[in-house]
């Protein structure tokens, strides 16, 4: 068996795992297919399908600890995959379902698309009541408006 298919193995197996009752054990599932993500090595599609999945989880009512570790698990697939918009337009559409503390996954999530859809999403939180909230939307909107200029896609 080659590391791909290992990997693959392992993201498999703790996908069924996810569904046991012990909210430790499941975080934990979220935790190896979050490292599994990290190390860069599935197919873009893979990946892809594996952030689809965790954003099912992050906008379910699965509690805390198991949304957070969704998040966490997409924003570390940002970094070795370019995710486009599409596979994490969900979290956009429910970004009113989260929670302060988990918005700055959120809207790091966005910005890693590259995409200016994610633009009006994340300025809506420039005035939010938590200025660490505010603060994780200045950013976004600063590296979004940068990152689309120097793609060649830019302003308006």
């Amino acid at each position: 068996m080659d590391v791909y298919q290992r990997l693959t193995a392992v993201i498999e197996s703790a996908w069924q795992e996810l569904t046991a009752a012990d909210t430790r054990r499941r975080d934990h599932c979220l935790e190896v297919i979050s490292d599994v993500l990290e190390t860069g090595r599935l197919t873009q599609d893979d990946a892809e399908r594996a952030v689809e999945r965790l954003v099912q989880v992050a906008l379910s009512d699965e509690g805390h600890t198991l949304r957070e570790s969704a998040l966490h698990a997409i924003f570390t697939a940002s970094t070795p995959y370019q995710l486009p918009y599409r596979v994490v337009e969900p979290l956009a559409d429910g970004v009113d379902r989260f929670e302060p503390v988990l918005l700055g996954y959120v809207l790091g999530i966005l910005c890693d698309t590259y995409d200016r859809a994610a633009l009006p999403i994340i300025e809506r939180f420039l005035d939010h009541p938590h200025p660490e909230v505010r603060r994780e939307a200045a950013e976004a909107v600063s590296e979004l408006s940068k990152l689309s200029a120097a793609a060649g896609r830019g302003p308006g």
